[in-house]
């Protein structure tokens, strides 16, 4: 691993946990980011200073990064509106993965989890800003953090920090009673937010109508593969909730998902989609402290020695209610799995981060667009059903078009809350309306407009690899294929979305 320049790392001290874990920046192990205010505003301070990559494509992917910092940071001080980054920076997950020695890791470990309350006195000297609508939809999630604190850790070190999560609690809890009822960053905020972190100028109206285009033609889509399941005339939605009624029970979860996986790899390499092919995926029960997540990648990053990645899966808790689980296992049902499998393993993100540890440059193997991350993933998807994945089984189709509405519908939701012109009880009307989802799963996704203003990215990623697509068929002509187009975008890494025309 290269010792990263001043000017990059710059980047880096802004977003410790993001380098630590995606990109394997293991000299962040066992430190915290200073999130308080006077913390961040030393790292904008630090941005910016050096002089620039010699190769202009690294120079301007590192210019994006370095705006987009500012704006999050400085125009928009999310770190003071809410507590993702500051539960990102207390998460110890990051240590389970074996990228290296095990005494290592729970060095690293133990010296994280001794700062965590140095950590939360920066949280709550920073969340002053805590709307009660975010405070109230991550509560769940900070309480959950001390699921993450090792039972084994030294009884001083455990305790002091199971005090100070004690306090982020209250912290998080006063807010969610009192704080303000408005939650919104404001049209211009979130466009800004999403202009900045990409690279491109963002028109949210344009957006709005891109967003409505493409549910349409997802409804058609999906309405489509039901009838070549036999089920025309019925409202196709009708036909998905009954679908994924059929599942497997929790114990056999992770068996269906590692079965799908090797499944999605197997295609992924006979139809040859992607430029690199190695590695190992393992499947398994995801970390205490990750279970709110019913399936994610921990990938082996760009910056640490070759190993495992981990696809990681959550079966229900049996102690839940009988109607919880049965609401968990759906997500899990033979229709819509197997498009989960290729979105998290391969043509997916499994494959993307086996691309980014062939990448040579430390901008590219380092700084990395969600947009395109979450975009390219979600491409993926209906990259299989293009190619021919389970073609003598709509419910593959079937279950890759709902995860669709589902992001088309997070990307509409974002946009009406964050403008005003739609409140979260109304996207969740809007994702019972458009989605096979309703009830507290719907209010959920909803709510997560107000935390997490960007996730519209896998809809907005997906249509701008889709848009470039078009004109590489134009451009290339004879000579497009797939392979050559999809190792144009992954030599760039996980690119801004504003670079994307670089590939060609």
């Amino acid at each position: 691993m290269t010792e990263l320049d001043s000017r990059l790392r710059a980047v880096c001290d802004l977003n410790v946990a993001g380098v630590r874990e995606m990109a394997g920046r293991h000299e962040y192990d066992g430190m915290i980011q200073d999130l308080s205010p006077a913390g961040v505003r030393a790292g904008l301070a630090a941005l910016g200073g050096g002089p620039p990559p010699a190769d202009p494509y690294d120079a301007a992917h590192l210019e994006i990064f370095e705006e987009a910092a500012r704006v999050r940071y400085g125009e928009l001080e999310l770190h003071r509106r809410s507590p993702m980054d500051h539960l990102s920076g207390l998460d110890l997950a990051v240590y389970d993965r074996e990228y290296g020695p095990e005494a290592e890791r729970a060095a690293a470990r133990h010296a994280h989890l001794a700062r965590w309350p140095e950590a939360v006195d920066n949280a709550i000297a920073a969340l002053d800003m805590l709307s009660a609508p975010v405070a109230a939809a991550l509560l769940g999630a900070v309480r959950g953090l001390a699921a993450g604190v090792p039972a084994d850790a030294d009884e001083h070190v455990r305790e002091a920090a199971l005090k100070a999560h004690a306090r982020l609690v209250e912290h998080v809890e006063r807010a969610a009673d009192s704080g303000d009822p408005d939650a919104s960053l404001g049209a211009g905020g979130l466009a800004r937010l999403m202009s900045a972190g990409d690279g491109l100028a963002v028109d949210l109206g344009r957006l709005a109508e891109h967003a409505d285009a493409e549910r349409d033609r997802l409804m058609e889509r999906l309405a489509d593969a039901c009838a070549r399941l036999g089920e025309a005339g019925r409202p196709p939605l009708d036909v998905a909730r009954e679908l994924v009624r059929r599942h497997p029970g929790p114990d056999g979860v992770i068996e269906a998902a590692r079965i799908g996986a090797e499944r999605a790899i197997a295609f992924t390499r006979e139809k040859d989609l992607v430029p690199y092919h190695d590695g190992e995926c393992l499947v398994g029960v995801a970390p205490e402290s990750r279970r709110w997540a019913m399936a994610m990648i921990s990938w082996s990053a760009p910056g640490e020695p070759d190993g495992p990645s981990w696809y990681y899966v959550t079966p229900p808790d049996p102690s839940w209610p009988e109607h919880d689980v049965e609401e968990w296992l759906e997500v899990f049902s033979e229709t819509t799995l197997p498009a989960i499998n290729v979105h998290e393993v391969a043509p997916g993100h499994f494959s993307h981060g086996r691309a980014l540890r062939h990448v040579r440059s430390d901008v590219r193997r380092t700084l990395m667009s969600t947009a395109f991350a979450e975009g390219w993933a979600h491409y993926a998807e209906e990259l299989c059903v293009e190619e021919g994945f389970a073609p003598g089984d709509p419910r593959f189709e079937i279950g890759v078009w709902l995860e669709a509405l589902i992001r088309v519908t997070r990307l509409a939701c974002a946009i009406g809350v964050h403008s005003g012109a739609m409140t979260v009880e109304e996207g969740a009307r809007r994702f019972a309306a458009d989605t096979h989802i309703s009830g507290p799963a719907a209010r959920s996704e909803a709510a997560r407009a107000t935390f997490d203003p960007t996730y519209g990215r896998y809809t907005w990623g997906k249509l701008e690899i889709l848009r470039l697509r078009r004109r590489a068929r134009a451009e290339w002509g004879a000579e497009f294929g797939l392979r050559r187009f999809h190792t144009a975008m992954l030599d760039l890494g996980s690119p801004p979305l504003g670079l994307l025309d670089r590939a060609l």
